[in-house]
């Protein structure tokens, strides 16, 4: 992939992943474990808490220790995220033209690069930093909603407006695109998918991923 189109992506990218848990900074809220099946406001926050909690009293993670933060993402955020569904609608028409092992391995490289951008953006974590979840405006009974949330990163710094969208499943709410500043992830990267896929195939496209992932 051309590493100059990457740059801006990147850095929206690590935005996106530190929004996704930064909602809250109560420990007791962050012993429980979070509930899918609770509304959607709640369920984000919950996710959030416990995550922040974690990386705030871990000292590897205060020593930026990635590997410790991949971890801690793993265990404390990925089961709450649908990165197949993230990953079929970012690639868009071509998840239909690959084979199951194709999508896999893609499922498998875009998660990678979600994953190390998100632990780089959690390593700055301080305690000024949080999120504030907005009033809720849709229906919780919908199957696909939006939930609204303010970044705020210290004093004299703008806030950051974040959306999630998040689908219920039979095992309740799923987390599977991030919209920081009226830029949507799936869709921005659905054009950089096509470009590469293009230009080298499916193949090359889960090649770039990894290839970036490894220098990384």
């Amino acid at each position: 992939m051309n590493v100059n189109m990457q740059r801006p992506t990147l850095r929206l990218l690590g935005t996106w992943m530190l929004a996704l848990v930064l909602t809250g900074w109560t420990y007791q809220a962050a012993l429980a474990a979070p509930d899918a099946q609770d509304s959607p406001p709640v369920f984000v926050q919950d996710v959030s808490d416990k995550l922040l909690a974690v990386l705030k009293s871990d000292p590897a993670v205060r020593n930026q220790d990635i590997e410790r933060i991949n971890e801690i993402v793993e265990q404390y955020v990925m089961p709450y995220v649908d990165f197949e569904k993230t990953t079929r609608l970012a690639a868009g028409k071509y998840w239909r033209q690959a084979t199951p092992e194709q999508r896999q391995a893609l499922v498998d490289a875009f998660r990678m690069t979600l994953v190390r951008t998100y632990s780089g953006a959690l390593a700055r974590i301080d305690d000024g930093t949080g999120m504030e979840v907005l009033p809720f405006r849709g229906d919780e009974q919908a199957k696909d909603v939006v939930v609204r949330s303010s970044v705020v990163q210290g004093t004299n710094v703008q806030p950051i407006r974040i959306d999630y969208r998040l689908e219920r499943t039979p095992d309740g709410w799923r987390i599977y695109d991030l919209n920081v500043e009226n830029i949507w992830l799936i869709q921005n990267y659905r054009g950089q998918f096509s470009q590469e896929i293009n230009r080298s195939g499916i193949d090359g496209l889960i090649a770039a991923l990894n290839t970036r992932n490894t220098s990384n």
